[in-house]
């Protein structure tokens, strides 16, 4: 099912938790085109020999879902440079990180954490859906910074469009903890880790709680009755839906 890690984890140099989200089977027994949907980090630690790989890859559309400071200091990365279109879609305002601390009253990630995530514009998420609704979109990777947050709810949002089952769109978002010593290796080996932390606190910021999409998933169940609605109530509309699955289905 999920543990077919090795075959859609791309195994980038300077790029972590770029995986490709094909080959889930749907609810109506289509499956999830492989090469079409990739999920990913920050790209713009990707080697020479990273981008020969990601060339191949063809991608057409690079969705960036990260804020306006994490751009400017880390920098768009080298997508666009090697043919993809870019669409920056900030689903989260910059002074969003004390925001949520306070709104969920803890600090860190968790389902709870996720749904407020709802409570700002919900124009991004309108242009994500609607941009994964257009064939000439495909090839498409969406990121943001750790590839795991804003990433993660988008694509198990996706997947529960597709028809995916609940317990396969939660181990695939657990599947970005399969990826984390590598990154902290990496991050140890070029430039060492960040002042004050240390390698295990590191290792837990780049993973996830397990159960974090699983709390989140019930939540909007609890709200809306199941995702398609709720995408509905953000304006993402039934014919939308069903052309991400014509774009995504086999």
């Amino acid at each position: 099912m999920t543990d077919d890690f090795a075959q859609r984890h791309h195994d980038f140099e300077g790029c972590f938790n770029f995986r490709d989200v094909g080959g889930y089977k749907a609810a109506d027994g289509s499956s999830v085109r492989w090469g079409r949907l990739f999920r990913a980090g920050r790209q713009e630690r990707m080697t020479s020999a990273d981008l020969e790989r990601v060339k191949a890859l063809g991608i057409r559309t690079q969705i960036d879902l990260r804020r306006d400071d994490e751009i400017a200091a880390n920098g768009p990365g080298p997508l666009a440079d090697i043919g993809a279109r870019y669409l920056w879609l900030p689903v989260l305002p910059p002074a969003s990180m004390d925001e949520l601390n306070r709104e969920v009253g803890t600090v860190g990630i968790s389902g709870e954490r996720y749904l407020a995530y709802f409570h700002y514009d919900a124009a991004p998420w309108r242009q994500l859906f609607e941009t994964l609704a257009d064939e000439a979109s495909y090839p498409l990777v969406v990121h943001c910074t750790a590839g795991k947050d804003r990433t993660g709810v988008s694509i198990a949002l996706t997947l529960a469009i597709l028809g995916v089952a609940r317990s396969v769109i939660e181990a695939d978002y657990a599947l970005t903890n399969r990826d984390v010593e590598r990154q902290v290796d990496f991050i140890a080996q070029n430039g060492g880790l960040p002042s004050g932390m240390s390698r295990a606190q590191l290792s837990h910021l780049a993973g996830v709680p397990p159960d974090a999409i699983g709390v989140y998933l019930d939540g909007v169940e609890a709200g809306h009755g199941s995702v398609p609605a709720f995408l509905e109530s953000l304006g993402v509309g039934t014919d939308v839906q069903d052309r991400i699955r014509r774009c995504l289905l086999e």
